[in-house]
């Protein structure tokens, strides 16, 4: 296989690729349908005692009807806003300050929300006869409802009672400079008999996706959305919403450790038990109607008279901001998801980063990192070039030899492998560069889906986000004018002239594929493109400059 075929073979691999995952993609079955919960399923009038199963547990016995309104409750932070409910004690909202809405730049962006567009709440409440849950009326005790200046924390306390002689607090924590929510319950025991009782700790949301669902306009994967969980057994691991649908979601449900979750493009909410003191837990999925649940249930044991029993578990509801995420659980940072390429994902965004924080800026941090990349390569791309050039040098031969065994194949490549071997040529050097750049190329791709610290990133002028596509078309044009020069510098495949004809509407063809790619990433190779061009023409002046050298000689 010569050189041009062997290229052609990769791109196309690498084309295949991407239509196999659409092609798998569209015959998964679909997700249903989803609409905004009704208040009769969302807020039974008795839930089964057991398991939250239906996403609401509560206390056994005669059905007691549902309060139906409370009291909304807005706490301002410098992060964020979130509204609790006090219906249920439910956090309905949170609306993340330092982060835009895709669509509405001049608003925050909602990860947490209940309206006719998304449901994604975080419900908490005590299992056990006759004690509060999501769907008890709370009453909230007065209190500052804005972290002011000198302030670093803000508790919002919500007090219920018992028929059974019981009284509960629910305590929300807010922190300066943090997206961590602790909740908290504290249950003391005023009657006379103990009392069981289990803390739960859930997330509720629908399958809906914000941005594209699913796959992108030119077939690429996006962000995985959906429940997580993480412990020492299972690691990190999906939970998918048609597993959930099917009942096949296989996970460790009791461990001492772990957290679960809901993620989403750049954003996670998850709750996070302590793993310092090893307590028990037990996680649980389910689907009731149109809401999907993710939780972990810690149990408080049981309750003598007088006595009293807290459970903490803080919530992490914000973006996927990797150190972040790291320094709160293990295997928090997962949740930024690089695909297959994890391995070389990671590396470059820790170059990337580090680059930023020399420069100050993302775009240009994207350039310096692909002239390091590109010389760290020079050694390949040097043999490349140098082979590319002198293919380009012995064209005129090739192309006798083409002539001379046009009805002989077998012999045509046979003298082909003889002038290689004469001319010191390695036929398929130049497509090494290649091999190397397009995992590179897919890796870099993944940084810009998932990190959210590129969402969002202006570079110059019109670029305005560098994890979005291009508006106005201008790198992918610039990008196809130097795919075009670059074929110019290299060998014709003369021996086909067929993939001559592609070899010269690929740069049109990836000039157009990279219309849906994000600019930061065509970015990326623009100038690894353009630096590379500059090698090849240098190298093909330096091969003319030796063959007429060795010429004269000859003479």
């Amino acid at each position: 296989m010569d050189t041009q075929r062997l290229i052609l073979f990769v791109i196309f691999a690498f084309s295949g690729l991407f239509l196999w995952e659409r092609w798998q993609a569209e015959h998964r079955p679909p997700l249903p349908s989803p609409s905004v919960a009704k208040p009769s399923s969302d807020t039974p009038s008795a839930v089964p005692s057991a398991v939250p199963a239906a996403g609401a547990p509560a206390a056994t016995g005669t059905a007691v009807p549902a309060p139906t309104a409370g009291e909304k409750i807005a706490i301002r932070t410098d992060r964020y806003v979130a509204d609790v409910d006090t219906l249920g004690g439910v956090i309905t909202q949170v609306a993340l300050s330092q982060h835009r809405d895709t669509d509405h730049p001049d608003k925050p962006y909602v990860l947490l929300q209940k309206n006719e567009n998304r449901i994604f709440l975080a419900q908490s409440g005590l299992i056990g006869e006759g004690l509060p849950n999501h769907h008890t009326l709370w009453q909230a005790l007065p209190g500052p409802r804005e972290l002011g200046p000198g302030m670093d924390k803000l508790e919002l306390k919500l007090v219920a009672t018992t028929p059974t002689g019981a009284k509960v607090t629910q305590t929300l924590t807010f922190h300066r400079g943090s997206y961590v929510i602790d909740v908290s319950y504290e249950l003391t025991n005023t009657g006379p008999a103990p009392i069981a009782s289990t803390a739960y700790f859930q997330l509720a949301r629908d399958s809906r996706v914000t941005g594209i669902q699913g796959w992108g306009s030119w077939g690429a994967p996006v962000a995985y959305t959906g429940p997580v969980l993480y412990n020492e057994i299972d690691k990190y691991k999906k939970l998918e919403f048609s597993d959930i649908d099917k009942g096949k979601s296989k996970f460790v449900d009791k461990t001492d450790n772990g957290w679960v979750g809901m993620v989403e493009h750049y954003f996670v909410a998850a709750w996070l038990p302590s793993d310092a003191t090893k307590i028990s837990r037990e996680f649980y999925v389910n689907k009731v109607d149109n809401l999907y649940y993710a939780g972990v249930k810690i149990p408080l044991g049981a309750v003598a008279p007088g006595a009293t029993a807290r459970v903490s578990v803080p919530l992490y509801v914000g973006p996927q901001e990797q150190e972040t995420l790291k320094s709160l659980a293990a295997g928090l940072d997962l949740v930024v998801d690089y695909g297959i390429f994890t391995v070389i994902a990671a590396p470059l965004f820790w170059l990337l980063k580090w680059l930023h924080s020399l420069l100050g800026h993302w775009g240009w941090a994207i350039i310096a990192m692909t002239v390091i990349i590109t010389s760290a390569l020079y050694p390949l791309n040097h043999a490349s070039a140098r082979s590319m050039a002198k293919m380009k040098v012995v064209a005129p031969k090739m192309k006798a030899l083409q002539e001379q065994y046009a009805n002989d194949k077998q012999q045509l490549q046979m003298k082909m492998m003889e002038l290689y071997k004469t001319e010191k040529i390695n036929p398929l050097g130049g497509c090494l560069p290649i091999l190397v750049q397009i995992p590179v190329f897919i890796a870099l791709y993944w940084v810009l889906l998932a990190a959210v610290e590129l969402r969002h990133a202006p570079w110059i002028g019109w670029i305005h986000d560098l994890s979005a596509p291009d508006p106005y078309f201008v790198l992918p044009v610039v990008y196809a004018i130097t795919a075009y020069l670059q074929v110019k510098l290299s060998p014709t495949p003369i021996q086909d002239p067929v993939q001559a004809k592609v070899m010269q509407i690929m740069p049109i063809a990836f000039s157009i594929l990279f219309v849906f790619f994000p600019s930061g990433l065509v970015l990326y190779w623009l100038v690894n493109n353009s630096l590379q061009i500059f090698q090849q023409w240098h190298m093909n002046r330096v091969i003319e400059r030796e063959t007429a050298a060795a010429a004269a000689k000859r003479r």
